[in-house]
């Protein structure tokens, strides 16, 4: 069956810095809402029931600052993210989400906090350092963009290499494997849906990093990311359970193996 077209994505948000200050200082300075909490349960029994989604490796997401590293295919990432983590996980979401429109306000005090794509955003990753620094958890995408067809990018994109050499934060590289069929929901065709969470890992702090330094971190996540991502592709979501079902009885938390 064929996918379910997506719109054409906007590269380029024409609308001016001081428009996303508003949402930069209400992440900056607070923590999420209980709004969190009430579009975690909608769309975490969204994920179980609809995608079966199943997370595995949960025990590799260590307390204080963290930054989740998934693959990206679905807007369904962001919350399958931190669906199975006891956490409240925070994550830059593309600028043409925010707005002046209800959503906008449920993703600022849920505490999304925007990118202006096209540009190069500093205070992204202002708003990023600060809530690694309170001991929050970010997630960011190493692509960039979503993936259209399941398959991982050619090459990862510098900013989280920039964000996890500054900031010392470990980093845990995450696979999110059939999430981008989920919108074959249209069809009344669910896929299943599968996290796996690698081990975690933390670079030497560099604090004024330059961009082949930023680069070069992204191509190890995004190398991290693509082992765990094939690996995952290649054992299914059934293996992925009964890889997990085996290292519980072993007290092993090692990544997916068949």
């Amino acid at each position: 069956m064929p996918d379910v077209e997506l719109k054409p994505q906007v590269y380029k948000d024409p609308r001016p810095k001081e428009f996303f200050d508003q949402f930069h200082e209400r992440v900056r300075n607070n923590e999420p809402e209980p709004v969190y909490e009430a579009v975690r349960m909608v769309t975490v029994l969204h994920a179980l029931i609809s995608f079966r989604a199943r997370g595995f490796g949960t025990e590799n997401v260590p307390n204080g600052p963290v930054i989740l590293a998934p693959n990206h295919a679905s807007f369904m990432d962001h919350f399958v993210s931190g669906a199975f983590v006891r956490r409240r996980v925070q994550f830059m979401g593309k600028s043409q989400l925010f707005g002046s429109g209800p959503l906008s306000w449920i993703y600022s005090h849920g505490g999304v906090f925007p990118v202006r794509r096209g540009q190069q955003d500093e205070e992204a990753f202002i708003s990023a350092f600060q809530i690694l620094q309170r001991g929050g958890a970010v997630v960011m995408y190493c692509e960039g963009g979503r993936s259209r067809n399941g398959r991982l990018a050619d090459k990862a994109r510098p900013g989280i290499g920039r964000l996890a050499l500054e900031s010392g934060a470990p980093v845990v590289p995450t696979a999110i494997l059939g999430s981008h069929q989920v919108r074959n929901w249209k069809k009344l065709h669910f896929p299943k849906v599968t996290v796996q969470f690698d081990k975690p890992f933390r670079f030497e702090v560099v604090r004024d990093t330059t961009r082949e330094q930023q680069q070069k971190a992204a191509d190890y996540i995004f190398a991290r990311i693509r082992t765990l991502h094939d690996e995952l592709a290649r054992v299914g979501h059934r293996g992925a359970f009964r890889a997990s079902r085996s290292r519980a009885r072993r007290g092993d938390a090692a990544v997916v193996r068949p």
